[in-house]
């Protein structure tokens, strides 16, 4: 048998969580997704020319794709209890120059600085959400 990298054992547990859980985690996920791209939004204010770029930041909620040219990934399928924030689209193709910067432009980061920020918050609100939702739903399916 072929070693996934434990993906079979991550999935099987996945599949063991009762959809009352998940269901009653989710709007959390899209809260921490919201705040995430709030905070890009304010951090990206100092790059402002256009506000194009900072128009172009979206949470993508689960079942729906990813606007096409987006950063990080482009255009992809948002899974199944997952919120993706997401930074350009068709008409701003240029996030990750303002992120990392060029050889004529400083960089300005906005991306990744706000979800550094948010990280242990997002872990907390989420964490949260599943202790309740389990104590609410033990037992059930």
């Amino acid at each position: 048998m072929a070693n996934d990298g434990g993906l079979s054992r991550i999935q099987q547990r996945l599949n063991a969580i009762p959809k009352k859980i998940k269901e009653a985690v989710y709007p959390e996920v899209v809260k921490a997704a919201e705040d995430i791209a709030d905070d890009m939004r304010h951090i990206a204010l100092q790059s402002k020319d256009t506000g194009d770029l900072i128009e172009s930041i979206t949470v993508t909620p689960a079942g729906q794709t990813t606007p096409p040219y987006s950063q990080p990934g482009g255009s992809t399928m948002v899974p199944e209890g997952a919120a993706k924030v997401t930074v350009g689209n068709d008409g701003v193709r240029y996030p990750h120059l303002v992120e990392y910067g060029t050889a004529e432009t400083d960089a300005q980061p906005f991306f990744w600085p706000a979800v550094r920020i948010n990280k242990k918050k997002t872990s907390g609100r989420i964490n949260r959400a599943i202790r309740k939702a389990i104590r609410q739903n033990w037992g059930s399916k």
